[in-house]
């Protein structure tokens, strides 16, 4: 009776275990999409390539969908399974991340949306501010984060952290760039708005990044630091 028991115990907690796995598996599935509508936005906005950003504005329902079934599939398996300690870690890092993956793949949608725009109405009177670079760092803040959601690598989500401050120091210079052409003419006053919309984007892209590193640090250490500074990360870590 007790090897039989123990033989089903075995047989539930792999079974768990593969769902766990799927769970992950379909995340990064979730991430590649969205770091691929991310890096079309940006692509299509400078070559003003307006097919490019009307795909990845109807993309963006795959992505929702997503959310939606991976969220669904996580409440099944609390239900199920009652997990505990770090399953349950686990599964409220997927259900963060998928959130913040969502959001990543509306502010693409939004850069599309704004380019078209942009494009669509042909004006000599935009602002020359070039954000490839910002675009650049927060695709690479994303690529790192779902890798280390993939590798349980805390070193590259702290990695993220870090990189985040860069962003935002970027982003504060694009906007000192874009005010300083409203003030010298007033007719660059819409297109700098709209510019101004898709560096806050881009920054908003490298946040949502960064909560997902964070979570991943959750996940694999149990550390709540989301509103820790970089320092305090590093001490964080070290103590752990």
């Amino acid at each position: 009776m007790n090897e039989a028991r123990s033989t089903l115990q075995d047989h539930t907690s792999k079974q768990f275990d593969l769902e766990l796995e799927h769970l992950r598996t379909r995340v990064l599935q979730m991430g590649g999409l969205v770091e691929q509508q991310v890096s079309r936005a940006i692509r299509a906005f400078y070559e003003g390539d307006l097919a490019g950003m009307d795909l990845v504005v109807h993309e963006d329902v795959h992505i929702n969908k997503m959310e939606v079934e991976l969220d669904e599939a996580c409440n099944q398996v609390i239900a199920k399974r009652q997990p505990t300690a770090i399953d349950l870690r686990m599964i409220i890092t997927v259900l963060k991340s998928i959130s913040d993956l969502e959001r990543i793949g509306d502010k693409a949608q939004k850069i599309a949306r704004l380019g078209a725009m942009l494009h669509g109405q042909h004006s000599a009177f935009v602002p020359d501010v070039d954000l490839r670079y910002m675009a650049d760092q927060a695709l690479e803040m994303l690529r790192l984060a779902l890798d280390a959601f993939a590798r349980l690598d805390v070193q590259s989500a702290a990695e993220v952290v870090h990189l985040d401050d860069e962003i935002n120091h970027q982003y504060q210079s694009a906007v000192r760039q874009l005010i300083t052409f409203m003030m010298e003419d007033p007719r660059t006053i819409s297109r700098s708005l709209d510019i101004m919309a898709v560096a806050k984007a881009i920054e908003r892209i490298a946040d949502h990044a960064k909560s997902i590193s964070e979570y991943v640090i959750y996940m694999v250490k149990g550390l709540n630091v989301r509103h820790s500074s970089p320092e305090e990360l590093d001490q964080e870590l070290a103590k752990s």
